[in-house]
């Protein structure tokens, strides 16, 4: 009858209306971006929002979206992360990780493992686990094993690119890993951060570290707080840059406790501001509240993020 009828569409309305519209922010790394690298960088990141989001819009939730998101830019070639990663002074390509699940603050890390494209989801299976959530080195490299990961041979993740990078650097002695963030050569961390429709919030963060690092060095990018953050009653945070002063300030941490009492973009460009005076460093970092608004904010020359809004995809490389 028409009363079950009317009743059913006020249900359902009320149903819609408490659905949050899912949010994807992604980011390929800031740092002095070459223009020959440009189209490259807004490619990748605009492809990860592309392939990402219409899932979101289905119904995938935002721990599941930040993995995949972060497996399509491990995948490019053009990012320091999985395939595409920096050698450490040995010539070798060590890993690291972070995942976090803004709705439990669980999370997973895996730092300084080898042979893997995909990292990030080799922490995703360690968030599972109830006895650790970080393993590193050779630890992690036999949980990996013992989950079915595929080990590939390191040539396989070494570009061209780095291959002639470590080439030019690894016998200079005026060379320092923190010249990555603010001068003519890369850095490439990636990262996502997404709001589902269910309200929840997740972030990822995956990277190969900096150029030229002493084997077993591991920054922020692992570490909860500083190389990504989630909090679903705040925000949620990836960052990107120089890891020892990021992890001085807790940069991701800093930025999502500022989202109590300010914006998005308020929150990103006042803890870089931190980053730069307290930590003495350069990086970015992407940003989104429980609300669903977007915060970007870099102090390297150029940063490379895309993210959804409505329909559309914005990739950038901000100067």
């Amino acid at each position: 009858n028409l009363f079950q009828v009317l009743l059913f569409l006020c249900i359902t309305l009320k149903i819609l209306n408490a659905m949050t519209k899912p949010k994807l922010i992604v980011h390929g790394g800031a740092w002095d971006i070459p223009d020959q690298y440009v189209d490259a960088h807004i490619t990748g990141v605009q492809k990860a929002v592309e392939t990402v989001f219409p899932r979101m819009e289905e119904g995938l939730s935002a721990l599941e979206a930040v993995e995949y998101a972060v497996n399509i830019l491990e995948s490019d070639a053009t990012f320091d992360a999985g395939r595409g990663a920096f050698l450490n002074s040995l010539g070798e390509i060590e890993l690291d990780a972070l995942i976090m699940d803004g709705a439990t603050l669980d999370f997973g890390a895996v730092a300084a493992v080898k042979n893997l494209l995909h990292p990030v989801s080799l922490a995703r299976k360690i968030m599972d686990e109830k006895d650790f959530c970080m393993l590193a080195g050779e630890g992690a490299q036999q949980f990996a094993r013992s989950k079915g990961f595929t080990e590939l041979q390191p040539e396989t993740l070494l570009t061209e690119r780095e291959r002639k990078f470590f080439a030019q650097i690894k016998n200079d002695p005026k060379y320092r890993p923190i010249h990555s963030f603010s001068g003519s050569t890369p850095n490439d961390t990636v990262g996502a951060v997404a709001l589902d429709n269910t309200g929840s919030l997740a972030c990822a963060t995956s990277t190969g570290g900096t150029p030229r690092k002493h084997p077993g060095r591991i920054g922020d990018s692992p570490i909860i707080g500083c190389g990504a953050y989630a909090e679903n009653n705040l925000g949620a945070a990836s960052s990107t840059g120089y890891g020892e002063s990021i992890m001085k300030v807790i940069l991701c941490k800093t930025a999502c406790d500022r989202l109590e009492h300010e914006s998005s973009m308020d929150a990103a460009c006042k803890s870089i501001n931190i980053l730069k005076q307290k930590g003495k460093g350069f990086g970015g970092i992407i940003v989104l509240n429980s609300k669903g608004e977007y915060g970007f904010c870099h102090n390297t020359p150029r940063m490379a993020f895309a993210f959804a809004a409505d329909t559309d995809v914005h990739a950038a490389i901000q100067m």
